[in-house]
């Protein structure tokens, strides 16, 4: 909250970085900052960008993907697993009933969105929506007179194309207000870096933007479908498929109506199917349907300098149509959430003031138990004339979600993914402290963290074929340190995580973990953009890693990735770029997911031309 809008601004400003990589102004952006970007690569090596591409060196995020990220990528924060990081795109979150290995399937193209917020601690608690341990948040970016188009090929049969577009106008004859209209399409298709693990993926988006003096208003539309297979992608049984569809309708509306006071309203509908094959050349399919609608205010209302209200309202319906996924108690579900959490500020000097945020959550579901939530949290904050900032901050939040129905509507029996229909509530307890300190070429974040999860649902091994679904309470302590620094032609950001979990699943016989236990002890990231002249950049990114012991994989728990990028803008033509990139460099056999082949190298080359 405290820098909510720096934040902003400078998000704004990123949105238009792979069109404006030669502006003389980027050149003194913060690109790599705690509050910024966060990885130095922004176009991935595989397939078209997407919201989720490069958040495996994303800081805060361990992404595990099977095949690559774009394909099948379960995004998880502070050791936490799939289901507990949730998609926030204005002030929705937006959700999949049916698992989250499919939050992520958002058929946005990223030039529509700011680069995300990661919330953690009591801005999960307040912002998050069936989303214990974190929440990626996005917002939507304002449209640009620009475009671009990208053609690209690689081995292993790799090509792409993408072209975006946005076009603006005046509105009438008033100076204040104007129209914007965006459109992308996508593609791309290879035979993966794996024997099995091709993919053959689409994407068509657009929006309409009415952009006033104090409001932005965005009517989005999307469609994306992926085919892509992966050997033992859930199972030990050799070859499997996915075929993806996705449709998304988003309305949104910002508005600012006084000093520090803002609200933003979303209605969404999504709409994902899913046919998943055992065998690629046949065996046994499952067909699922789901249907999510919603609709999501949050805002702040200031009351003078001294105190405000922070405040989000969210009510989700859901449904599924499953061959599968209806031997449960029931296959639709509403929920409810309401966060009131009161801001108090005691302004001590001209630099020094102590902000006090204390509320509470109320979650309901027409299914479930409903549960009351407290959030707590203290910030010493210390603003210099000169723009520098420094921060020390302790909280407190309760968070709670309830499980898909994959873990609840399944058979408890038959079949490889068997369920359990008395999974109920889950609830996560953190607490932390921290510090953050920003200054104009280098900045650094801090933070310690317990976290309680009492009856989180994990897939587990219990010297069977199948995955069954199990509660587990899990106590895990955190820390985690990120630092950047900046200098005339090199930025760089670095990080170090550690993790450490004590589980109790109150069963000797599950012999291992698929999620909960799968996480790293030590992970170590570090990104650098270098500019050496005008015409050249390059982007580097890597990830070490040493994961907890686990007896379904194969691979060594340690594990080193690099992706590579090189840039250049010919002089005689600036709004060329031709590019270069390599991702897993080392070609690195680690398994993100224990039991399923990680991952082989990729490399890929191609143009960009803007206007």
């Amino acid at each position: 909250m405290v820098y909510r809008k720096t934040y902003t601004l400078t998000i704004s400003a990123l949105a238009s970085l792979p069109t404006l990589a030669q502006a003389e102004s980027i050149q003194t952006l913060p690109t790599l900052y705690v509050d910024a970007q966060q990885t130095a690569n922004i176009r991935p090596v595989t397939t078209y960008e997407s919201p989720v591409s490069n958040l495996d060196f994303e800081p805060r995020v361990d992404l595990q993907s099977r095949n690559m990220a774009e394909a099948q990528g379960d995004v998880t924060i502070r050791g936490g697993i799939f289901e507990n990081t949730g998609f926030r795109v204005g002030s929705a979150t937006l959700i999949d009933p049916q698992t989250g290995h499919y939050f992520a399937e958002l058929p946005i193209a990223p030039e529509m969105l700011t680069r995300p917020n990661i919330l953690t601690g009591a801005d999960n608690a307040l912002y998050g929506f069936n989303s214990t341990v974190g929440t990626i948040a996005y917002d939507w970016s304002q449209i640009a007179d620009a475009g671009s188009l990208t053609v690209g090929g690689g081995d292993h049969g790799l090509n792409l194309q993408r072209i975006h577009h946005g076009f603006t106008g005046q509105l009438g004859e008033s100076e204040e207000w104007n129209w914007g209209v965006e459109a992308e399409v996508s593609r791309s298709e290879s035979d993966g870096t794996i024997q099995f693990g091709d993919h053959d993926f689409d994407r068509t988006t657009g929006r309409v933007q009415i952009l006033g003096p104090n409001s932005q208003t965005d009517f989005f539309a999307g469609y994306q479908a992926k085919f892509f297979g992966w050997p033992n992608m859930y199972t030990p049984y050799g070859n499997e498929t996915e075929n993806l569809k996705t449709r998304l309708f988003i309305l949104n509306h910002q508005q600012s109506y006084a000093e520090n006071s803002s609200w933003e309203i979303t209605a969404s509908h999504r709409m994902h199917s899913d046919e998943y094959s055992l065998d690629a050349f046949g065996g046994i399919s499952l067909t699922h349907e789901t249907k999510v609608s919603s609709i999501a205010l949050s805002g702040r209302h200031s009351y003078g300098k001294e105190i405000a209200l922070n405040y989000t309202l969210q009510s989700t319906a859901d449904s599924i149509s499953s061959s599968s996924l209806e031997e449960g108690p029931f296959t639709t579900r509403s929920y409810t959430k309401v966060t009131l959490l009161p801001e108090y500020s005691i302004v001590c000097d001209k630099i020094h003031s102590l902000i006090f945020r204390f509320g509470a959550s109320f979650d309901d579901t027409n299914r479930d138990s409903s549960v009351l939530s407290p959030i707590f949290d203290l910030t010493w904050l210390t603003e210099q004339a000169d723009g520098d900032v420094k921060s020390i901050y302790f909280s407190y939040g309760q968070t709670s979600q309830v499980p898909g129905y994959t873990a609840i509507g399944g058979s408890e029996t038959t079949g490889l993914f068997r369920s359990n229909h008395d999974l109920g509530r889950e609830k996560t307890q953190n607490l932390e402290i921290g510090t953050k300190i920003m200054r104009r070429d280098w900045s650094i974040e801090a933070a310690v963290f317990y976290r309680w999860d009492d009856n989180l649902v994990d897939w587990t091994f219990a010297g069977t074929s199948a995955r069954e679904a199990n509660p587990v309470d899990i106590e895990t302590f955190g820390f985690e340190l990120i630092a950047s620094k900046r200098w005339d032609s090199i930025e760089t950001i670095a990080s170090y995580t550690f993790l450490d979990k004590d589980e109790d699943y109150g069963n000797d016989t599950i012999d291992a973990s698929f999620y909960a236990l799968n996480y790293a002890n030590h992970r170590f990231t570090l990104g650098a953009i270098w500019r050496p002249c005008e015409i050249l950049e390059v982007r580097i990114d890597n990830e070490w890693r040493e994961n907890e012991d686990n007896a379904l994989r194969k691979s060594s728990d340690f594990a080193l990735f690099t992706h590579f990028g090189l840039s250049i803008y010919p002089t005689q033509e600036k709004s060329l770029e031709i590019f270069f990139a390599i991702d897993n460099a080392w070609d690195d056999d680690f398994e993100d997911v224990p039991g399923t082949p990680g991952r082989g190298d990729q490399y890929s080359a191609g143009v960009t031309f803007s206007w």
